[in-house]
């Protein structure tokens, strides 16, 4: 049978660089190699792609992270630049890679991918750019398209999108980096009487609690504003929910997903911030979560609703709070590329489900053939 060649795409110009690095190095770990040729393309933080001569490779999501932060042992020696064209027959995608002109040599070939797994996180990855970059070049990609890919990353937008569904968010503002300026005495007071304290103050597009704050009193939203701000020109403020308890469910599938037993994040710090999920140890992943039925029920039937919400595809995991004094389940927010190392929530959920993460990346791999052999039924002329 012939080898998938499959394009893993990692890296990023997002805060997320590193988390990716992370993800890559387990999905490159663990593709069958009789089923499955990888190419590893890294993008740097500049947005450059290039063929890198060795792969990312690590035993853990912190030290691939460590790894990411030691730029030059990324590289893993020369590159090669990344060049990407669309077939007018729409059967693959062609990289170009190209020698260094310093080398003095234009040597050009062509490198065929079947499918592309952009292990992506965060902006200009995750948020429908680079699923839009590969529509347009006609390749099967794994993951959300375009639409679902760019209302999730958006948290704002994914939860006018969640409300107008009727699936229960907390309470929220959003705030633009201009506005801020403009008049932060003004929004401190207006935030803090409007939606109560504590707040969460987020970066509106971006994950893994990148600048993420718990605000406790109207003296410390300020700083938690311009961190936020610092990564987005969008913020959004949101009521916490009381003496919360984190659950989250993966979600598999296209037309017909499914979702998986749902489990709870018990985090090292007050909240499960960047360091807690990735560089703690303390934080632990309760497989599956201590719930009674008819809310492990709940917990899955709304993370499918959000998923059709979105018009999702692929992968997603579902993220709520659980209040543990009013028994309320909020939808926090759904993550299209969800981290992807062997110890991340998503595959473990998954395995816990029964399903390994090889086979789990058999399941992604077959629902990006499949989704994009849909998409060629449709007709591109108007008679």
């Amino acid at each position: 049978m012939k080898r998938l060649r499959v394009g893993v795409v990692y890296g990023g110009r997002s805060g997320e660089h590193e988390v990716s690095i992370a993800s890559a190095a387990a999905v490159l770990g663990n593709l069958d190699r009789s089923r499955y040729e990888p190419i590893p393309i890294r993008i740097d933080r500049t947005g450059r792609w290039t063929l890198p001569d060795r792969a990312p490779a690590s035993a853990s999501a912190a030290e691939a992270i460590e790894q990411a932060r030691r730029e030059g042992a990324l590289a893993g020696g020369r590159t090669r630049e990344v060049h990407l064209l669309a077939r007018p027959d729409g059967d693959t995608i062609v990289a170009i890679d190209r020698t260094p002109a310093e080398e003095g040599r234009a040597l050009v070939t062509g490198l065929r991918l079947d499918v592309v797994f952009p292990v992506l996180h965060g902006p200009y990855g995750e948020d429908g750019t680079v699923q839009g970059l590969f529509e347009l070049a006609s390749v099967p990609y794994v993951g959300a398209g375009v639409l679902a890919s760019a209302v999730a990353m958006d948290k704002a937008m994914a939860r006018a999108v969640f409300a107008s569904h009727g699936l229960p968010v907390s309470a929220f503002e959003t705030v633009t980096r201009r506005g801020w300026d403009a008049d932060r005495d003004g929004w401190c007071a207006r935030l803090a009487a409007g939606l109560g304290l504590p707040l969460f103050v987020k970066p509106a597009n971006l994950g893994s609690s990148v600048g993420i704050s718990k605000v406790k009193t109207e003296a410390g939203l300020a700083a938690a504003m311009d961190l936020a701000c610092e990564f987005d020109r969008r913020v959004i403020v949101e009521a916490a929910v009381p003496d919360a308890r984190e659950i989250e469910c993966a979600v598999l599938g296209n037309d017909e997903p499914e979702a998986s037993v749902p489990g709870e994040v018990v985090p090292s710090r007050e909240f499960y911030d960047y360091d807690a999920k990735y560089l703690d140890e303390g934080s632990k992943l309760i497989i599956p979560a201590p719930l009674e039925p008819a809310r492990a029920a709940e917990v899955r039937r709304v993370s499918l609703d959000a998923f059709r919400a979105v018009d999702g595809a692929g992968l997603a995991r579902v993220d709520f709070l659980l209040s543990r004094s009013t028994g309320a389940l909020v939808l926090n927010e759904i993550n299209t590329m969800p981290g992807f190392t062997t110890i991340s929530m998503y595959p473990k959920l998954w395995d816990a489900s029964g399903l390994s993460y090889a086979s789990l990346l058999d399941r992604l791999i077959a629902l990006a053939i499949e989704r994009h052999r849909d998409r060629q039924q449709l007709r591109t002329t108007a008679r």
